[in-house]
Formats: C-alpha cells, sequence, structure tokens
C-alpha cells in the first residue's frame, strides 16, 4: 500500500494535460493501486492520476464503498463518445480542492470508453453519480477542475479560502 500526497489547488500541476497511456503495463497498474490507496486514504470516490503528480490519463473510481469494502475500478485513457443533451446537476467536492462543495451542471448521461487493467476496451452507458463522477475526474485530465466551473467571483472566493488555509496549516 502506497499513499501518495495529493496537489492541492492553485498547484499549478493540476493545470496540466495529461499524456495518454501507451500501454497498460505493471508499472501503470501499480500507479492505479497507489492512486486507489491514496483515494481510500483521503476518504475520497475518484482521483486522476495528475492529482498525485502524475500526468497520465488513468482515473481511479469507487462509488460503492460500503461496510468497509472496497471496489475500485480503474479507467485509462478514458473519452466521453456521446453526452446527452440534457443536464444534471450535482453538489461536487473534489480532493484538489478540499473543504469547498458547490452544485454542478454537466450531462446527465454519457457513454465513455475506456482500457482496463487488462488492457482491455470497455464502453460503458452511465447517469447519476457515475456520469458525473467519470466527467469530473475525466476534467483533470484536461487541466481542469470542479470550480473552474463557477463564475468568476465564485471560484475566486474559493481560491482565496483555499490560500487561506493553506497559510493557516503552516
Amino acid at each position: 500500500m502506497t499513499v501518495r500526497p495529493i496537489l492541492i489547488a492553485p498547484d499549478p500541476r493540476l493545470k496540466a494535460v495529461s499524456e495518454p497511456v501507451e500501454t497498460v503495463d505493471a508499472e501503470i497498474r501499480k500507479l492505479a493501486e497507489d492512486m486507489a490507496d491514496s483515494m481510500y486514504a483521503a476518504e475520497g470516490i475518484g482521483l486522476a492520476a495528475i492529482q498525485i503528480g502524475v500526468p497520465k490519463r488513468v482515473i481511479v473510481m469507487d462509488l460503492d464503498q460500503k461496510d468497509g469494502k472496497k471496489n475500485w475500478r480503474a479507467f485509462i485513457n478514458p473519452k466521453i463518445t456521446w453526452a446527452s443533451e440534457d443536464v444534471a446537476t450535482f453538489e461536487e467536492g473534489c480532493l484538489s480542492v478540499p473543504d469547498i462543495w458547490d452544485d454542478v451542471e454537466r450531462p446527465a448521461r454519457i457513454r465513455c470508453e475506456y482500457l482496463d487493467l487488462d488492457g482491455k476496451t470497455i464502453q460503458i452507458e452511465a447517469d447519476g453519480m457515475l456520469a458525473t463522477c467519470l466527467q469530473h475526474e475525466m476534467d483533470h485530465l484536461q487541466g481542469v477542475l470542479f470550480i473552474d466551473h463557477f463564475s468568476r467571483l465564485k471560484r475566486s472566493m474559493a481560491l482565496k479560502k483555499l490560500e487561506k488555509a493553506k497559510k493557516l496549516a503552516g
């Protein structure tokens, strides 16, 4: 088990666009395991590799965490192949933007294609929390944080709150 530190906004590395994974190999599987360990340690439900400073197109997610059971999945080189015109609004938070929660509007349903840990191509349709989380984590792969969906004023207030918390912490 390797828990890696999670980058906190406004760390400039979070704005990097992640590179595609060329081959799903032992190194990528180890990265995904470390990401899952880091996500669980931070009590999150999703994590993109860039959040631990690795600019690779890898996401891990576990929306089924109940009774201490862990059932995480990796999404390697994910891409949205279709998004509905109808939208859904969910309150989102982010491990890289601690203590800030707000509503974000996104497509309600998506189709996503990705590689699993065996390098097999998977296609899924998602709605609800899975669609929201996939889109949130895929934003990270493009250097976009959920606060980037806020109005300029709300985003500025969120970043000021993060800076103040950082100063108080040390």
